[in-house]
């Protein structure tokens, strides 16, 4: 059955089963593996897409539940102001060990700033406990988000 999603600003009209996660139309059928596949579960974070600006997981996520919305993979993130700034941080504070988890982090990260410009450690906490690091990059993410969360914001909408 044809999907139009709307990825990155630009639609793309998909001829896949209702049920296929939107991690594998992406990755598979549009070549973006910036996504990243970690458990299949929704427990990992690797996944991690905004929604409508909202971070979803997309390896549970049905194409079928897409329709309408706005998606941003972490091929497009950079380019909000606040994507840029969290971008910047990461590069920074050489957040990224083996590398993995980090399209999944900094979307997750994107949000909460977007959301809570100033985050404390428990909001920081609360908001990337759904993210897996497997090398521990736990602290260095913490101090990322509070480097992004300093810089001068330029717009108020921010994701």
């Amino acid at each position: 059955m044809p999907h139009a999603l709307n990825i990155n600003g630009l639609t793309h009209t998909l001829d896949v089963d209702d049920d296929t996660p939107t991690l594998w139309a992406i990755r598979d059928l549009l070549g973006m593996t910036g996504t990243k596949f970690g458990c299949g579960a929704g427990l990992c974070g690797a996944c991690t897409i905004h929604v409508d600006g909202k971070p979803v997981r997309s390896c549970i996520t049905p194409v079928s539940a897409m329709a309408g919305k706005r998606i941003t993979t972490i091929e497009a993130i950079g380019a909000t102001p606040t994507g840029a700034r969290v971008q910047k941080a990461w590069l920074e504070l050489d957040v990224p060990q083996c590398g993995y988890c980090q399209s999944g982090q900094i979307m997750s990260a994107t949000a909460l700033l977007a959301a809570n410009p100033k985050p404390s450690d428990a909001d920081i906490d609360a908001a990337m406990s759904g993210n897996i690091c497997r090398c521990g990059t736990y602290l260095r993410v913490r101090e990322a988000i509070k480097h992004a969360g300093a810089y001068p914001t330029t717009s108020k909408k921010g994701a």
